[in-house]
C-alpha cells in the first residue's frame, strides 16, 4: 500500500514513520495470503482462529523491531510479551482475523507504541481497503495521504450513529440489559466490528464504538488515533485503560452519557 507524509502534517516522528515502515511490511505479507486458496486457518485455545499470515506477519514485524528498537519491549497477539522497557510496541498482525479467514475485506494491522501508560503513536492499515489511519500524541491523528481527523460534533444519543462487535458477547458478560438500552436509545445501530468501528469514530463518521471483549494489542494503536481526533477512549468502567478487557470510543460529548447507559444506571 505505502504511504507518504502528510502535507500538512508536523514533521515526521522517528517512531511513527517505522510504524509506517512496519505496516507497508505488514501489508505486503498479508495481502499475498488473502484469500489464498491454500490459507492455513487454525483455532486457538481461546477458540479463536489463526492463520498463517498472522504468524508469519508478527514474526516478520518482531524482527525489525528487534533490529531498529532493540531497547524496546514488544507485545504481540500471537507470540506473547519480549523483553522488558517502559517503552513497549504492541502488534495485532491481524485485527479481524475471522474476516480475513473468509475473504471479507474488513481486517488491519494495529501497531500502537506505548512509553508506560501513555500512547505515543498508532496506526491501523487496511489494505484490502485501501485505506490507513495513523497519529503521534500532540501531532494530530491523519487518515493517509493527507486528510485530518476529527471526531463528531454530535451531542444526543437520539441522533448518534454507533457500533459494535458481535452483540452476543454483551450477554455472555452480563451487560445485555446495558447494551439493549444503548442501542434503543441510539439513532442507528451496526456490528462493523473490531478496529472498523473506532476509526470511524476518529473521522467523525460514527459517534460511538463499543467492544465488549477486547486485548491490549487490540487498542494500543486505536487509542492514540481516536484521543488525537479529539475523542474519548476508555473502557466500560470508564478507565482511559487499554488493559481494562474492553472498550469504548466517542466523540466525547456522549462518552459519560453512553457508559451510563452501558452499566445500566
Amino acid at each position: 500500500m505505502g504511504h507518504r507524509r502528510p502535507l500538512s502534517c508536523p514533521s515526521m516522528h522517528a517512531d511513527l514513520a517505522l510504524a509506517l515502515e512496519l505496516a507497508d511490511v505488514a501489508d505486503a505479507l498479508n495481502l499475498e495470503r488473502f484469500r489464498a486458496s491454500d490459507l492455513r486457518v487454525d483455532t486457538k485455545p481461546d477458540s479463536s482462529p489463526v492463520t498463517d499470515a498472522d504468524t508469519r506477519t508478527e514474526a516478520a514485524l518482531r524482527e525489525r523491531l528487534l533490529r531498529q528498537r532493540p531497547a524496546h519491549a514488544i507485545v504481540g497477539e500471537e507470540y506473547g510479551s519480549d523483553g522488558e522497557s517502559e517503552w513497549r510496541w504492541f502488534i495485532d498482525p491481524i485485527d479481524g482475523t475471522k474476516n480475513f479467514a473468509r475473504g471479507v475485506p474488513v481486517w488491519a494491522t494495529l501497531i500502537g507504541l506505548r512509553r508506560g501508560d501513555d500512547g505515543v503513536c498508532g496506526v491501523v492499515s487496511a489494505p484490502a481497503l485501501h485505506r490507513r489511519w495513523y497519529a503521534t500524541r500532540g501531532g494530530g491523528a491523519w487518515s493517509a495521504p493527507d486528510t485530518a481527523l476529527r471526531v463528531s460534533s454530535v451531542t444526543d444519543l437520539s441522533a448518534a450513529h454507533m457500533s459494535c462487535t458481535d452483540i452476543r458477547d454483551f450477554d455472555s458478560r452480563g451487560l445485555g440489559d446495558g447494551f439493549r438500552s444503548l442501542t434503543a436509545a441510539c439513532r442507528f445501530v451496526r456490528a462493523f466490528g473490531d478496529f472498523w468501528s473506532h476509526v470511524l469514530v476518529a473521522e467523525g463518521a460514527l459517534d460511538i464504538g463499543v467492544e465488549p471483549v477486547v486485548n491490549p494489542w487490540d487498542l494500543a494503536a486505536l487509542q492514540v488515533i481516536v484521543e488525537e481526533a479529539g475523542g474519548r477512549f476508555t473502557d466500560l468502567d470508564g478507565r482511559p485503560r487499554i488493559d481494562g478487557g474492553s472498550a469504548l470510543t466517542s466523540n466525547g460529548l456522549l462518552h459519560d452519557t453512553a457508559l451510563a447507559r452501558l452499566r445500566n444506571r
